[in-house]
């Protein structure tokens, strides 16, 4: 979980000033959690203490109201007695690593990451999001190789794989659908050769920087064995000593000791 965090802040300054090349700084004075990480942390928060996802979503959106929600969901989280509204937007997706993590057979990922969503995002695209990165993360976690990981997604969700991001970054911008972002940020950790690559890879591509390099980070930590300690610390000591200790106990709980950082 901790590698979907650091993507979101290190990708938090790029947000709304996009680049376009794998060659910047990873943390500044500007980096920060946003969105995705407190509602990343939320729903690890609601695994280890069996507790409501959708009463953790309000409860940690009224502890950091300024966190960068989106109006719907801000909406929806202002009101106790809302609704799910039928998105596509890929906060399904950005929210989902731990579920990659926490669970044991490929089934069940994908039935808590619907459960996990339909919350709000109970827009088929929304759900098809949150599960290609959900599964993709556990696929990476319990050996999959980068082949298995590209066919499942494909013949499963079919997202188109098969460009490069060489070929994606001239005509990309910013995107916050899932079927607009959740292939992109794939496709970087696909292609990557590292997780600092991966981070690099997805932020490059100009869109929306902070999301995409959240669920590519996710996978990545997987599929690497973990993130490097320089920057699993960086990441760590910007987030308050709530927020800390649940990315902490998750990972003690569900990531091993060797991606203990």
């Amino acid at each position: 979980m901790i590698g979907a965090i650091a993507g979101d802040i290190i990708g938090s300054v790029y947000e709304w000033h996009p680049i376009k090349s794998k060659e910047f700084p990873l943390f500044t004075q500007g980096c920060r959690f946003t969105d995705d990480s407190v509602l990343t942390i939320a729903l690890a928060d609601a695994i280890m203490s069996s507790r409501s996802y959708e009463r953790l979503m309000r409860e940690y959106y009224h502890r950091y109201p300024h966190a960068g929600y989106g109006g719907m969901f801000r909406k929806w989280a202002q009101d106790p007695d809302s609704t799910p509204y039928n998105s596509f937007g890929n906060g399904s997706a950005m929210r989902i690593s731990s579920v990659g993590f926490a669970f044991d057979t490929l089934e069940a990922v994908l039935d808590k990451a619907r459960l996990y969503t339909e919350i709000t995002h109970n827009h088929p695209e929304g759900i098809k999001g949150a599960q290609a990165a959900a599964a993709a993360i556990f696929m990476a976690r319990t050996g999959g190789s980068k082949d298995d990981i590209r066919r499942f997604i494909e013949d499963t969700f079919h997202y188109d794989l098969s460009r490069t991001l060489d070929e994606i970054r001239p005509g990309y911008g910013f995107d916050v659908t899932c079927q607009g972002s959740v292939p992109q940020a794939i496709i970087a950790f696909l292609e990557s050769t590292s997780y600092e690559d991966a981070i690099r890879g997805a932020i490059s591509l100009g869109g929306d920087s902070d999301t995409q390099a959240c669920i590519t980070g996710g996978i990545a930590q997987a599929f690497y064995g973990g993130v490097p300690k320089c920057i699993a610390d960086a990441a760590l000591a910007l987030l308050d000593d709530h927020l800390r200790s649940v990315t902490v106990a998750f990972m003690q709980r569900h990531c091993g000791k060797s991606e203990l950082f």
